[in-house]
């Protein structure tokens, strides 16, 4: 989303609606399931209405410019982007041990390794990764934690300091294991394969690819086996 600001001033500047210079860099904020605000305009000095027509969106009551991208096409985003997120983080992390949900070293670690045995098990079941939509509470958790994961790598990289980034890791972790328990990609029991497996293995997917590149970000090497 941060690219799609940038480039909305870029073209507003080049024909002539906005005389400012382009930010390399923007400053975006999660709001939600797909929705992302940005103090842009703000922090350029412009009208917000301006930036907002050119990406789609509008205008909050504080001036942010505030899009909607629907947890369907944030996740799809992710999908399409295997470098989604990554930036120049400094190194950081957790100690592994204890192996309890309670140290946040062992559940992103695990989260990580959980999202690619669900990635394993729905191959093995012939689950084609489908449409994500219609998601429970727990599943818009997730859906938030995955977009807010690039503002705040590049937070990370700004301040030449890997906290941010970190708690956004253990929070998205947090929601993906609660997603693992509660909304399964693969079929329980009886259950037959349907769209809402096929949906929720593009999730998996997601989390898979959002949490490998945080832990390499901040210098590790992911695992798929804990």
């Amino acid at each position: 989303m941060g690219d799609a600001l940038v480039a909305a001033v870029r073209d507003a500047v080049a024909q002539g609606e906005l005389d400012v210079p382009v930010p390399e860099e923007v400053l975006v904020f999660c709001g939600g399931a797909g929705v992302f605000e940005s103090p842009v305009a703000l922090r350029l000095g412009v009208d917000p209405g301006v930036i907002a027509r050119r990406v789609g969106g509008t205008v909050t009551g504080r001036g942010f410019v505030r899009v909607e991208v629907g947890a369907g096409a944030l996740v799809d985003g992710v999908l399409r982007d295997p470098g989604y997120g990554l930036a120049g983080v400094p190194s950081g992390g957790w100690d592994e041990w204890p192996r309890t949900f309670e140290n946040p070293g062992f559940a992103v670690r695990y989260a990580y390794a959980r999202a690619c045995w669900v990635g394993r098990w729905v191959r093995e079941l012939g689950i084609r990764r489908g449409v994500f939509g219609a998601p429970t509470s727990e599943e818009s958790s997730l859906v938030a934690a995955l977009g807010d994961m690039p503002g705040r790598a590049a937070q990370a990289e700004r301040e030449r300091d890997a906290g941010a980034l970190v708690f956004c890791l253990e929070r998205l972790a947090g929601a993906y294991h609660d997603v693992h328990e509660r909304c399964s990609a693969v079929p329980k029991g009886d259950e037959k394969p349907g769209a809402v497996h096929a949906g929720r293995a593009s999730l998996a997917e997601a989390a898979r690819i959002a949490l490998g590149n945080g832990l390499n970000m901040i210098g590790e090497t992911p695992r798929e086996r804990i």
